[in-house]
């Protein structure tokens, strides 16, 4: 049985003993509005109460991620800067001499969290702090994630969790209901959402990493899935290994 609170415990001491190791001083992370980085903000809150960031980088984003983004922020106290990255994709479209083949082209709409993770590196070498990734295991299991895009980070807190875990693990931090209620989605194009996109829900997704009944069908998919997206989650292929004591 998941027990939120011991959960929450367990990654406070565990993102100290990250930043302690890594010879750090505190955690960045980007805030998108939705409910995966805003559990990864409260529970970085708890773990550097002064020495925390959130990012919040609207890229032909929809209005309200901000707005709950900055709703989060007022909650829990959190220090925030806005970073609009709108005009840096568009000049790089246009230094690509590329557009987009519509909604959902993911030549196009990939470079978004690409330009994310550049921004989060850029400040988190200025501060000294580890950038830290908002991936759960339901979406790292799918592939449901951008490769040196939201995976490119430090460390990934939320990475063992399943998403109704994310949500239990929400509610008991407190999170705005508007922020936990609202449909997953990576805010890549107007009215994407997460399980429209990959055409199977969380809680199928879910059931087949806590090896619970689920219909024949989800499972093929999501199998494909995590065959199709296993370079997503291995290192760079290399000739030998190298041994590095």
């Amino acid at each position: 049985m998941f027990d939120p609170a011991e959960s929450a415990n367990e990654l406070v001491r565990w993102l100290k003993e990250k930043v302690e190791e890594s010879q750090r001083e505190g955690l960045i992370f980007g805030l998108s509005g939705g409910i995966d980085s805003a559990v990864v903000a409260a529970l970085s809150r708890r773990a550097f109460p002064e020495n925390c960031l959130g990012l919040i980088m609207p890229c032909e984003s929809n209005p309200r991620d901000r707005e709950d983004a900055l709703l989060l922020a007022r909650h829990i106290h959190l220090p925030v800067q806005e970073v609009d990255l709108t005009p840096v994709y568009n000049s790089f479209l246009a230094a690509l001499n590329a557009e987009a083949d519509g909604p959902g082209d993911p030549h196009t709409s990939n470079i978004k969290p690409r330009l994310r993770m550049t921004a989060l590196y850029y400040h988190a070498a200025r501060r000294r702090y580890l950038v830290t990734g908002t991936s759960n295991a339901s979406e790292l299991v799918t592939g449901y994630f951008t490769k040196f895009g939201d995976a490119g980070a430090d460390i990934t807190p939320l990475a063992h969790l399943v998403k109704r875990e994310v949500v239990q693990l929400a509610e008991y931090l407190d999170i705005p209901s508007p922020i936990i209620e609202k449909p997953p989605s990576a805010g890549l194009w107007a009215g994407q959402t997460d399980e429209g996109e990959m055409g199977v829900t969380y809680e199928a997704i879910d059931a087949y990493l806590r090896d619970e009944p689920l219909a024949e069908e989800d499972r093929r998919r999501i199998s494909l899935m995590k065959e199709r997206s296993r370079h997503k989650r291995n290192m760079p292929a290399v000739v030998r290994p190298l041994k590095i004591d």
